[in-house]
């Protein structure tokens, strides 16, 4: 491994450290400082926190990697989560950002349900804290996993012999990194280097398939065509019904990402929302759009120069080792790093804010002081993370298998809760449990009964769509059938 590329790597952590010490001199004084950095964010941090909170390792690893295999038609998945993040800014941001403010000035998900539905307060806090930080330890595995498979790829035998695999060993320092700024700066730092990270991330997309297909190698991209994949760049060939619907309901998932949808919460104003949306998108469309040329592109370079990549997820990490000079190399591992860690910190922070405000404060310490409560949150950092390093410890662990398992169960569990609390007066309490529950179970139920690979003898249908319509329908008959005693509040 080249020293300029150790340097690039070396320059970026140095900058994310540095932010999150920035951060902690910034907003870490009480709680909701340090779990929603004073709901003062300026709307292009907001807009690409949440993008590179949401994309995290998937976006250069599993989305590439599936493209590498399929071809065109597994871009069905960026379709359907694009037409989904536009409906989450556009129906969820605006109201999520006032209503919490209204509703008690509430700093987590679980205590804005709990203040929207007084009367079922408690178990909402409960169950929804337990279902954060269950799925969020399950995601939080995911990216590891990237970093793992980053350092494994990128520094095999190089990296010094600590008793370690290279795989594990690149799991250590990734946690470690984040670990470092996220329990000392909290969601202001989260924040600022999700912004740093969404930028490199999009740098990165936009370069990489421009010189795989471009440059010594490339041959102009005219070896697209040529790879040996029938319908290769078809987005229709090989897709079934099922396929289709399990890859476009991808997007059912935003509304019920606590780590991204947070972050309309911490918004400057309602009225900046809108400005928000329009960096977000932008933002999100160039980055999906580079990591579909870069599975096509790749696989395309690959076949051409009889390039052997035993694992499709690791194309991109292949591919920056063998094109560019040690010091972009290492500019574009830290774009996988950045994609990774941007996620990992955000699904930490959000599990810490739940153990914290929802279990801590709520049943332990009622009249916790901030500084107690910040210190407790950094406390439970440490803990979540522990447990994805020893989820993650498996190195067949597929990135995008681990991250559609988690997606799906905080699509079905909190997606059809947040839109109706914040659109229907006609939810209830009972409703709003009846719906968080019945969405976790049939989600999980439908994996562990194998359903998303088997479904009625042919392939699978992913989880999200029956967890998200049991959800949803749970929660409108429960709601009818047990009227609210007590008038619910405007919206």
């Amino acid at each position: 491994m080249n020293t300029a590329t150790l340097a690039s790597l070396a320059l970026y952590f140095i900058a994310m450290i540095a932010i999150g010490l920035y951060a902690w001199r910034k907003s870490t004084a009480d709680s909701e400082g340090y779990l929603l950095a004073g709901r003062n964010l300026p709307p292009a941090v907001a807009a690409l926190s949440a993008g590179a909170s949401d994309m995290s390792g998937w976006l250069l690893l599993g989305l590439p990697g599936a493209l590498y295999l399929t071809g065109l038609s597994a871009a069905w998945i960026g379709i359907g989560l694009f037409v989904g993040a536009a409906v989450n800014w556009t129906v969820v941001a605006p109201r999520l950002r006032a209503q919490t403010e209204e509703h008690g000035n509430a700093l987590t998900i679980p205590q804005f349900l709990a203040n929207r539905f007084p009367d079922q307060g408690t178990n909402l806090r409960v169950i929804s804290a337990i279902v954060i930080v269950v799925f969020f330890t399950v995601y939080t595995a995911a990216g590891l996993v990237g970093g793992g498979k980053l350092f494994e790829t990128a520094f095999a035998g190089v990296l010094p012999n600590t008793g370690l695999s290279d795989y594990m060993l690149g799991i250590v320092i990734t946690a470690g990194i984040v670990l470092a700024y996220t329990m000392v700066g909290g969601f202001l730092a989260v924040s600022l280097t999700d912004f740093v990270q969404g930028i490199i991330m999009m740098v990165a997309l936009v370069m990489m398939p421009l010189v795989v297909m471009f440059g010594s190698g490339g041959e102009a991209g005219g070896s697209l065509a040529d790879v040996p994949v029938e319908g290769f760049l078809s987005l229709t060939e090989g897709l079934t019904l099922l396929g289709f619907i399990s890859a476009v309901t991808w997007g059912l998932g935003y509304f019920g990402q606590p780590h991204i949808i947070v972050r309309f919460m911490a918004i400057k104003s309602v009225e900046q929302v809108a400005r928000a949306r329009t960096y977000g998108l932008s933002w999100m469309a160039i980055a999906l759009i580079g990591a579909v040329g870069m599975g096509l592109a790749g696989r395309a370079y690959a076949e051409r120069n009889g390039l052997v990549v035993e694992d499709a997820e690791t194309i991109f990490i292949v591919l920056s080792k063998l094109l560019f000079h040690p010091f972009i190399t290492g500019f574009l591992f830290a774009a996988l790093l950045a994609a990774i860690m941007s996620t990992i910190s955000s699904q930490l922070l959000v599990s810490s804010s739940s153990l914290t405000e929802d279990f801590y404060r709520l049943f332990l310490r009622k009249r916790a002081s901030e500084r107690e409560a910040v210190n407790v949150g950094r406390v439970c950092v440490a803990l979540v993370a522990l447990a994805a390093i020893v989820m993650a410890s498996d190195p067949k662990s597929q990135v995008l298998s681990l991250v559609s398992n988690a997606w799906a169960g905080f699509g079905a569990a909190f997606g059809p809760l947040i839109i109706l609390a914040l659109t229907w007066r006609g939810m209830t309490g009972t409703g709003a449990v009846a719906g968080l529950v019945t969405g976790a179970l049939v989600t999980g139920g439908w994996i562990a009964l194998g359903l998303n690979s088997n479904f009625v003898g042919g392939e699978g249908l992913y989880e999200i769509v029956p967890g998200f319509i049991a959800a949803w329908i749970a929660i409108v008959a429960v709601s009818k059938a047990a009227p609210a005693k007590s008038p619910q509040p405007a919206l």
